[in-house]
């Protein structure tokens, strides 16, 4: 018999496990640790949702949807795009729903590349961007998003990216991990230079909802000559406070979703119908919910800068998604080594910037997803950490 590792593919051998993971596993095993590392809403599935999800089961609604997800919930999606952004998509042909955000972002890998095709992705970033397209036999170009910048992606270091083998931009904005968002006018000058080029995006906006600046979230599909170059990709954990429902969808051009349904009914099926019914009540009935968690999160946010500042610990301020990324290079240790002695020594898990991408390297990523009451503790732990390092 063959060694069992002469069996396994090299490429998913290559790939490393989550850095993100790696914290909270340890905190589950330590007792009277404070995570603040996962990015996973604090509040309960709103009761609408809960209750259109029971509904559905009390109703004998589990059976398989179409491939696609079911017609109600699409249209209900192309509402919400409409509303939200202005822009219009064919429900049945231009919407499909998918197990979490995150699977819409494998299949459009999967739908969209060839062996040698050449992505570009902004980084630091959410964690499975360049997984995904390695397992897609895609080519990850990286370009660094500054802390000067503000963590926006700058058209001219696209430029200097972009190759004639690019298929794809990755947007990923509203950002995990930095939290920095990008206005209409930013996008408008990225979208100058992927139609110059050619090149198609995929814009991960998971987040979209969860913006504070007090303006209304922008989206590059709104920029003339995008939505036909552009896959969409959002879903309901992040907005809804329904991470465990495992639910999203993506929007695009016909042809792209063509395929990428046809990925999905192999590998998957269908999203799961109790989620499908519970989701057309989030989109109906739950704007109210929406800004109720967010100016909690709002809240949870200056907090955070406020204690930060008092510290003395460099932050600039984030207007999207849950996460704080502040600098830690003057305590002269690496990412890891302040997040491994913080866990150690206070029992507060944060993490490294490191998880998403080398350019992380020097921040540390917090997420505010947790109770004012969580966020008190945690702080004044970091603060006698901090000023324990201080010097």
């Amino acid at each position: 018999m063959r060694d069992i590792n002469e069996i396994l593919a090299k490429k998913t051998v290559a790939l490393q496990p989550s850095g993100i993971r790696k914290f909270f596993d340890i905190v589950r095993t330590m007792e009277g640790a404070i995570s603040l590392g996962v990015g996973e809403p604090d509040f309960d599935t709103p009761w609408p949702i809960r209750e259109e999800g029971i509904y559905s089961l009390e109703r004998g609604r589990t059976f398989y949807t179409s491939n696609a997800g079911l017609n109600e919930l699409r249209e209900e999606i192309a509402r919400y795009i409409q509303r939200r952004f202005g822009v219009s998509y064919e429900p049945l042909s231009e919407i499909t729903v998918t197990v979490g955000g995150s699977e819409g972002i494998d299949l459009a890998c999967r739908a969209m590349l060839d062996p040698g095709d050449e992505v570009i992705i902004p980084q630091p970033s959410y964690v499975s961007y360049e997984p995904c397209v390695r397992l897609a036999d895609g080519v990850p170009v990286i370009v660094e998003l500054k802390e000067k910048d503000r963590f926006k992606l700058m058209p001219e270091d696209l430029e200097k990216a972009t190759t004639p083998r690019t298929k794809f931009l990755v947007l990923p904005f509203p950002n995990n991990p930095t939290g920095s968002i990008m206005t209409g006018e930013e996008l408008a000058a990225i979208a100058e230079v992927a139609i110059r080029h050619d090149l198609y995006v995929v814009s991960d906006e998971i987040y979209t909802e969860l913006t504070y600046n007090g303006e209304a979230p922008a989206s590059i599909i709104q920029i003339p000559g995008m939505r036909e170059r552009t896959v969409l990709i959002n879903g309901f954990s992040k907005a809804y406070a329904m991470t465990g429902w495992r639910l999203g969808y993506a929007c695009g051009p016909e042809p792209i979703l063509r395929q990428m349904i046809k990925v999905h009914q192999y590998a998957i099926m269908c999203a799961p119908t109790t989620s499908q019914y519970a989701a057309v009540a989030a989109l109906r009935d739950c704007d109210a919910e929406i800004a109720r968690m967010r100016e909690a999160y709002n809240q949870r946010r200056r907090y955070l800068l406020k204690r930060l500042e008092e510290m003395n610990i460099p932050c600039f301020e984030p207007e999207g998604a849950f996460y704080i990324f502040p600098n830690i290079s003057k305590f002269g240790m690496s990412s890891e080594e302040f997040c491994t002695k913080l866990l150690t020594e206070e029992k507060v898990a944060v993490v490294p910037g490191t998880a998403f991408g080398q350019s992380g390297e020097g921040f540390v990523r917090i997420s505010y997803a947790y109770s004012l009451e969580q966020l008190r503790e945690a702080m004044g732990r970091i603060q006698r950490f901090v000023e324990r390092y201080a010097n």
